[in-house]
């Protein structure tokens, strides 16, 4: 996934001109209507499909939806994206990040939830080009960042380079909006750049670029470990379906559990989903993902208030959001097997 994708979020207006909330209904199944037909409902992705993705098409290709009476449609970001769909009413679930919906809440709306983390740990990270030697935080020093227009971008950047020694004063950040970050590498147009390594990383692994790259995970002394990304729904949902929560969670656990014990399969399924993509890379991707989507967690999407209390509390700390949000609103782990 592109991480600059997301960057609009933060100043579109969550109600959509022309967009009620829907009820989740029946499938249609023409004249003959089983006795209990499936629920239809939408889970709109952040970007195209990849593996941060892949549990779910798992979950529908091998029928865990349909085994939950759930009939799925699976559809990718346009104009709008996922946190405006799900809040808005258009689809009733979502794939996000515990930034993105640390801020909503930090702003007053506090509708999203985090239902699952898709991940148990941070996998995204900075890269820089080989040729620049920066192997630390502090070496960003008099580099170009590419910026996707985040509140939390610069206090994160400054963060880093301030815990390694680092002079941020000396980072150079321009815009660049939702541009590709491996492209805008390799042609030099900037030096560092926020990527999630289990996608762009391993890609450019696979394509010879010669990256340096510093995880998120292995710099937790600076900024806590948060989730990103996540399964999101609204609390309307929940407090009126929550039986379809349940299914819901419940397939796509399958999936997810499916795909950390079986990467190879997962990573054809997901070929098949997203035929586009480089079936090789696709492979690497997910030998990559597989074993840490649960990590040492005891289920697939565990989350847990500690973190949630401590991201926020950095993100009040760092001056990004004005106080420290309720996190208990912010997530449930109840639906999870």
């Amino acid at each position: 996934m592109n991480k600059s994708f997301f960057a609009g979020l933060l100043m579109a207006a969550l109600v959509l001109v022309g967009c009620g909330q829907r009820a989740i209904t029946p499938a249609s199944t023409g004249e003959d209507v089983p006795p209990n037909p499936p629920a239809t409902v939408t889970l709109m992705l952040d970007w195209v499909p990849n593996v941060n993705h892949t549990g779910i098409f798992v979950a529908q290709d091998q029928g865990y939806f349909a085994d939950e009476g759930l009939s799925v449609n699976i559809i990718q970001p346009g104009e709008v994206i996922a946190e405006q769909a799900v809040a808005s009413g258009s689809a009733e679930f979502g794939i996000s990040f515990q930034e993105q919906v640390t801020l909503l809440h930090a702003g007053g709306d506090s509708q999203l939830v985090s239902l699952a983390a898709i991940f148990q740990h941070n996998t995204s990270g900075f890269a820089t080009r080989a040729d620049t030697g920066a192997s630390s935080p502090a070496e960003w020093a008099g580099l170009t960042y590419g910026s996707f227009g985040s509140p939390f971008e610069e206090p994160t950047l400054e963060a880093l380079m301030t815990c390694a020694g680092g002079d941020f004063d000396q980072l150079t950040i321009v815009d660049t909006g939702f541009s590709d970050p491996l492209a805008l590498l390799q042609t030099q147009q900037i030096d560092l750049a926020w990527i999630f390594f289990g996608t762009q990383g391993i890609a450019a692994e696979q394509e010879g670029i010669q990256l340096s790259t510093i995880l998120m995970s292995d710099h937790t002394d600076c900024i806590p470990d948060y989730y990103t990304p996540i399964l999101i729904t609204r609390q309307q949902i929940i407090d009126e379906t929550p039986d379809v929560v349940q299914s819901f969670v419940a397939a796509v656990s399958r999936g997810y559990t499916y795909a950390a014990e079986h990467p190879d399969e997962a990573a054809a399924i997901l070929f098949k989903a997203a035929p586009e993509s480089d079936e090789a890379t696709l492979r690497a991707q997910q030998e990559w993902s597989s074993p840490r989507y649960q990590a040492e967690a005891d289920r697939w999407g565990e989350q847990t208030l500690a973190v949630w209390e401590g991201y926020s509390q950095w993100m009040d700390n760092h001056g990004i959001i004005n106080q420290p949000i309720d996190a208990q609103s912010a997530f449930t782990t109840e639906f999870l097997p």
